[in-house]
């Protein structure tokens, strides 16, 4: 059974591939720990994915066995695009989906990084 309950991560999923250089994206920022680029069906002005480059599937996997230099690297990634995008001033909203009921599609621990308009509430 694999740890936590989780899936195995798939080598095959649409950002494994990405971080491969197999399928292209429009990065917007890139270093050693972590890729973003553009969502390509953005639900927002900003709609920005922020993706670790190790094999992750959930948060619950990569806060139990990233290192901590990938997630220190990670969240100021993320602190940071928030920053240089100007999403500070007006406000952003940080969502990971984990698993079938939170609408998960890729199997790859990942960040949506939200901003440009007004967000409306969580959950209706």
């Amino acid at each position: 059974m694999p740890e936590h309950g989780l899936p195995p991560y798939d080598d095959n999923n649409i950002f494994a591939r990405i971080l491969r250089g197999e399928i292209p994206c429009q990065r917007v920022f890139e270093n050693e720990y972590v890729l973003a680029f553009h969502d390509i069906a953005p639900r927002a002005p900003v709609h920005i994915l922020v993706i670790p480059k190790g094999r992750y599937v959930s948060y619950a996997d990569f806060s139990q066995n990233a290192s901590p230099i990938e997630i220190t690297g990670f969240t100021r990634a993320l602190g940071n695009l928030a920053k240089v995008l100007g999403l500070e001033q007006t406000g952003y909203r940080l969502i990971s989906n984990m698993g079938q009921d939170a609408g998960q599609e890729v199997p790859h621990f990942h960040i949506h990084l939200f901003g440009g308009k007004n967000l409306g509430p969580l959950l209706s």
